[in-house]
């Protein structure tokens, strides 16, 4: 029973509205499937999810933020407050920190929009996290990187790894035992044959892993010493090279393998990164500029947050040759908002 508030249909409903939240805690599906999954009406399917969303935590099941924080305004008392009409209807604006447009239309003070936003702030916009029971997934490296003196050593990580053989007893039954038979001897021979095939496979794979970790080490010996800002272009044609092999086999055995470095810990094809051109020749890795970016807005003054075009005309500066949209791509794929929506919300009114 979910609760003995609710009648057995309601149940059934209540059900599927908790087996559809995602981690967060938001509602997955629409009214109108849960009504026809249950042979009910989206009106139904409704009333039950605002018995839902009174469970705790507070906010759960809801369809969006706007819905989210509203109930939890709701729950505090606040649903008729100015940080509510704010989060009812002016979501976007306040999203891009356009305070001044806000006030405005709401016929307030800047610094009226700022107080409720210290509200809006202390509000859980995902509220199912603290039932999200995801464990972290831990990585154990498949090589070993360690720096002794001047060179680096490589040591395969064999942990965990079958020590397989052929039991003697079968090659004695093949060559020593005159009862067997002809055809349990053919048998047997292909069987062996079969293990011994995979004995050897498995310890090419092995050879073929440390001569590709032996080639990065090779390639990347700056990004070893130094750190990503000196991870250098490399594609898996370089590597297919140095070794002798096929580029699907360089693909193919770097994938999900993880190698422990003096820097950090890395999936092998982390290594393989595009290259952008410098301003003066040369080329310098995608990596290492997207380490120039982070570093950049994360030591950008929060008042003033530099706009794509200003990393731009910065990294130009630092001899790399890069596109407004190729700094936004990357500003995106790191997680990083907009400078219009990192600004620092306002603190005086002096600021406008």
């Amino acid at each position: 029973m979910l609760t003995a508030g609710l009648s057995d249909l309601e149940e059934s409903v209540a059900g599927l509205i908790i087996g559809n939240l995602d981690g967060d805690g938001y509602l997955m599906t629409s009214l109108e499937e849960l009504a026809a999954q249950t042979e009910t009406t989206s009106e139904f399917a409704e009333s039950v999810l605002h018995k839902i969303q009174e469970f705790d935590p507070i906010g759960v099941a809801a369809r969006n933020l706007q819905e989210c924080l509203l109930i939890q305004m709701n729950a505090l008392g606040a649903g008729d407050s100015l940080a509510a009409k704010i989060i009812a209807n002016h979501l976007k604006e306040l999203e891009v920190k356009h305070y001044q447009a806000i006030a405005k239309k709401l016929n307030v003070t800047i610094e009226a929009v700022v107080k409720s936003l210290e509200f809006i702030t202390s509000l859980d916009p995902k509220p199912g996290r603290i039932y999200n029971r995801d464990e972290a997934q831990y990585i154990s490296p498949d090589v070993y990187v360690y720096k002794v003196g001047n060179d680096y050593m490589i040591v395969l990580n064999e942990d965990g790894l079958p020590k397989l053989k052929v039991n003697s007893y079968y090659r004695d039954a093949l060559y020593k035992n005159e009862n067997v038979s002809a055809k349990t001897k053919e048998y047997i021979q292909e069987k062996l044959r079969s293990a011994i095939w995979l004995i050897r496979s498995l310890n090419q794979r092995q050879r073929t892993i440390y001569k590709v970790a032996e080639s990065i080490v090779k390639f990347q010996r700056d990004f070893l010493d130094y750190g990503v800002t000196q991870l250098k272009p490399m594609v898996l044609r370089d590597v297919a090279e140095d070794v002798e092999m096929h580029e699907s086999t360089i693909s193919r055995v770097t994938s999900n393998k993880y190698v422990h470095t003096p820097q950090g810990i890395f999936e092998l094809k982390y290594f393989f990164n595009s290259a952008i051109n410098r301003v003066e020749g040369g080329a310098v890795s995608a990596e290492s500029v997207k380490d120039k970016i982070r570093h950049l807005i994360r030591g950008e003054d929060k008042k003033k947050p530099l706009s794509d075009e200003d990393i731009v005309k910065i990294l130009v500066s630092q001899d790399i040759n890069i596109a407004r949209r190729t700094v936004a791509k990357y500003r995106e794929s790191m997680g990083f908002l907009s400078s219009s929506k990192r600004k620092a919300p306002y603190t005086g009114a002096n600021s406008y």
